[in-house]
């Protein structure tokens, strides 16, 4: 089993927008980058504990726990040229970009990157090192537990 630590913006899915979904399920869409593509498509499995983030807003931090729930599979918004997603170089033979599901596990306090930066036990983590711009990054199995020790 693997961590990961995935963004989204609260405007476009937010925590509670999840909990209140159908089966409380979301394709985790629109991912651009080459990197977060490949942990998703290369390293994500099922049951995998995902620390659900809200970025891009007035306070940033993790706002719960989801988990995937389906593995992936070509992100259909590529081949909408409606989309702000779409990509022309992609096909359905040869997808560039790929989603995976995530399951709504439950919510928590939102820990905030503030917070997060904090303590010693997460100095190392992806998401507080400086540049770390990746929408999807993995978390160590120490840093997982160390957070939903915190969350008790």
């Amino acid at each position: 089993m693997r961590y990961w630590l995935m963004k989204s913006e609260p405007s476009d899915v937010s925590i509670d927008d999840l909990a209140s979904m159908p089966c409380q399920n979301v394709a985790w869409y629109g991912v651009r980058n080459y990197q977060a593509r490949n942990f998703m498509r290369d390293q994500m499995r099922v049951g995998d504990g995902v620390f659900f983030y809200h970025s891009s807003c007035e306070q940033p931090g993790i706002a719960g726990i989801a988990e995937v729930s389906k593995l992936a599979y070509p992100d259909a918004t590529q081949f909408d040229p409606g989309s702000k997603y779409f990509d022309p170089k992609a096909t359905p033979q040869n997808p560039r970009w790929f989603n995976v599901h995530v399951r709504f596990v439950r919510k928590t306090r939102l820990i905030g990157i503030k917070e997060l930066r904090d303590y010693p036990d997460l100095a190392t983590m992806r998401i507080l090192q400086k540049g770390n711009r990746l929408s999807i990054t993995p978390v160590d199995p120490s840093e997982w537990n160390f957070i939903m020790g915190i969350l008790q």
